[in-house]
């Protein structure tokens, strides 16, 4: 409402010159080649809605007693016919020109203060209804009727035209604000709602008639949406008063920022109009400041520098870029960081082309990932990269939740209640710092040194413990739930650490951080370290040829994580490797031909113990360096099958047999099996069924 947050001070907008990029040229082209991407669709919906192309209609409205015509865009042209009033934006140039002199004081007042409401704001307060009326009037092109002119924020400048054509009967906004001049105005709340498709009474609420059949309409009533919308552009075009037109939501992006830190942009002004500066007196670097502050009169922080200008002495600009300047574009950099010539050469471009996989959070579909593809399209336009996609593939990984813990409180007591009594002695949930519990378990010494009014408090146990609650947020220091990795690393290593990350949940799921299980995959590691070292530290590896059930081990292993490497099913692989391990431990095996290509699948995982242990076993080139053992399907083969045998479908005993075995060997073995006879009670065996290679089922 005009005034700052902190401290209730008046607030003035101030128009400031700003650099824009021109993304707009591109929206078509990158709503387009959007199909061809290895991409999320929720997340390339994102793009698409931002994007937002319509199709739809700009159409004149002459104003009365003007040499001037509003100009409009409209995707539902065929609801010409109900349309009751024109709204314009707060920041159009047509406000002070077709205000009269006696709405000039009110509407002035309106726009003053419209101003200072962001755009934001007003695009996400829809119920939020404000306006006024200038007191001009504009023609209907089609019915010769003539509608009143209101400035109102909630229209946007920068969408379309900056003008709506308001069709209340039929648009949520338009309906409101409708009611809201009406009664204003001192007229019927339903003055200027008209109905021109047909469907359920608009004086209540908007029916947006999404191929419907329109009506009071003249030559477009009883035509479907998509005819009308059709017939009623050919007449605008034949009369010459609108024409067909495709139109984006998207506008051109700020390239701008009033603050200190940012790359500099390579501008002087000559008499206010802006130049670049020549190449050889680039780069240009940030100047020094007293402050990192706005100067008194509001410019950027630059304007602070003594010597912020050309060695001619004309004013560089003060504003710095944002930081999607380098965001944009960093991955081509990586490419070939040390050349001091480009941002890369042509040949490592020509090599490496394009980012082969993107993880990263959806929150950046908007920003980082579409301001990226623009620049990716602008540097294959001008012929320096081979690609005009950035990132061919792309993978949303899930958010990590927090996992709070809470004490109990007596009301007005220092005393503490454990979860299991809280509710009998009506005790108040508290929030706790996750690191002074663990399995839900507080640390009642550490929690009285947490904070000094807790120093003096006491306990109500149950066995002895105090069991906290436990419930899943979002992290943020005031749940106390933000986990520190330098915490985890320190007491079970970076390895642990990072494998338990994998092991949560497939890696587009959201899930929660918490560390009790954390001691499984900490278990895992030392006992792969065992198979290996003895608890001196000595390596007891042997030379012996692997028996058949541990190349089975291993091949099974290699396969299953190769396969969840590509799928990027990390957790399952974790998983594999658990249970190769414990079947490893089973069979005593502690042969160097399983154990060293073993460490080679795991070094993606556990990269620091896999690289000591590699050492370990006498090699001096890097673990990471060797290429993914192959796995052999000659090991993978079953000798044996162990079948489930059922008796009128239902499963009584197991029986294993070869897993070659023939059909007819597998039924008269089961015919003759002394586990079958106590389930027989007297009844003869009708039939035998053998699915091969999965069940029996015995009919009696």
């Amino acid at each position: 409402d005009g005034f700052s947050e902190r401290g209730g001070h008046p607030v003035e907008k101030k128009s400031m010159m700003q650099w824009m990029m021109r993304i707009t040229a591109y929206a078509d082209r990158l709503l387009q080649s959007l199909n061809e991407l290895d991409w999320p669709e929720p997340l390339k919906d994102m793009q698409r809605n931002w994007i937002g192309k319509s199709y739809g209609a700009e159409l004149d409205f002459q104003v009365v007693g003007h040499e001037v015509k509003i100009r409009v865009f409209t995707t539902r042209i065929d609801t010409i016919y109900g349309v009751t009033y024109m709204a314009i934006a707060p920041e159009s140039e047509l406000v002070d020109r077709l205000t009269t002199p006696e709405q000039k004081e009110t509407v002035d007042a309106y726009v003053a203060q419209a101003k200072n409401r962001s755009e934001r704001e007003r695009m996400s307060e829809v119920k939020r209804v404000s306006g006024e009326f200038t007191g001009a009037y504009c023609i209907n092109p089609y019915n010769g009727e003539q509608i009143p002119i209101y400035v109102a924020d909630y229209v946007l400048a920068g969408y379309g035209t900056g003008a709506v054509m308001a069709v209340p009967g039929h648009d949520e906004r338009d309906h409101r604000f409708a009611k809201y001049a009406a009664i204003k105005e001192g007229k019927d709340e339903n003055h200027y709602i008209k109905q021109v498709i047909e469907g359920p009474d608009v004086t209540i609420e908007a029916f947006p008639g999404k191929g419907g059949t329109i009506i009071n309409s003249d030559f477009l009533s009883g035509l479907e949406m998509n005819e009308a919308i059709q017939k009623a552009i050919a007449f605008a075009e034949a009369k010459g008063i609108g024409t067909a037109k495709v139109n984006f939501r998207m506008r051109d992006a700020i390239f701008a920022r009033q603050r200190y830190w940012g790359e500099p942009i390579p501008v002087y002004f000559k008499d206010g109009t802006p130049f670049l500066l020549p190449s050889e007196d680039l780069p240009l670097i940030l100047p020094e400041v007293d402050a990192y502050l706005p100067t008194e009169d509001g410019e950027p922080p630059l304007g602070r520098a003594k010597d912020w200008h050309t060695t001619a002495g004309y004013s560089l600009e003060k504003s710095t870029m944002p930081g999607w300047a380098g965001s944009s574009w960093y991955f081509y950099r990586y490419m070939d960081a040390q050349n001091d010539a480009a941002f890369a050469s042509k040949e490592s471009l020509d090599y490496w082309q394009d980012v082969d996989l993107y993880i990263g959070g959806s929150e950046h579909a908007t920003g980082h990932l579409l301001y990226a593809r623009f620049w990716s399209k602008f540097l294959f336009d001008r012929g320096y990269t081979p690609k005009e996609e950035p990132f061919k593939k792309l993978v949303n990984q899930g958010m990590i939740q927090g996992r709070s813990n809470f004490v109990y409180r007596i009301p007005g007591t220092n005393t503490f209640v454990s979860h299991g009594l809280h509710a009998a002695h009506q005790a108040t949930p508290m929030h706790v710092d996750v690191s002074l519990v663990n399995n839900d378990i507080l640390d009642l010494e550490a929690f009285r040194k947490w904070r000094s009014d807790l120093a003096d408090a006491t306990f109500i146990l149950e066995d002895g413990l105090y069991r906290c609650g436990a419930e899943v947020e979002k992290m943020s220091k005031s749940k106390y739930n933000v986990v520190t990795p330098d915490d985890i690393i320190e007491n079970y290593g970076a390895d642990c650490l990072r494998m338990y990350e994998m092991f949560l949940g497939p890696l587009e799921q959201s899930k929660p951080w918490n560390t009790n299980g954390i001691d499984g995959v900490f278990k895992f590691l030392r006992k792969f370290w065992r198979l290996a070292v003895d608890e001196e530290g000595q390596l007891k590896l042997n030379q012996d040829e692997p028996v058949k059930a541990e190349l089975k081990v291993l091949h099974q292993t290699l396969r299953k994580v190769e396969d969840d490497i590509e799928k990027l099913s990390l957790n399952t692989s974790v998983s594999t490797f658990m249970i190769a391990v414990n079947e490893l431990n089973a069979l005593k095996c502690t042969k160097q031909a399983i154990l060293e290509p073993l460490t080679i699948a795991l070094s993606p995982f556990a990269p620091h113990m896999a690289a000591e242990l590699w050492e370990k076993i006498g090699h001096s080139d890097s673990v990471l360096d060797q290429p993914y053992p192959q796995w052999k399907e000659e090991y993978l083969k079953e000798d044996e099958i162990e079948y489930p045998v059922a008796i009128n479908g239902k499963m009584r005993f197991k029986m294993a047999f070869a897993a070659d075995a023939s059909t007819q060997h597998i039924e008269e073995n089961v015919r003759g099996a002394e586990q079958l006879s106590k389930w027989l009670e007297g009844k003869a065996i009708k039939k035998v069924i053998v699915v091969p290679g999965r069940m029996i089922n015995v009919v009696l």
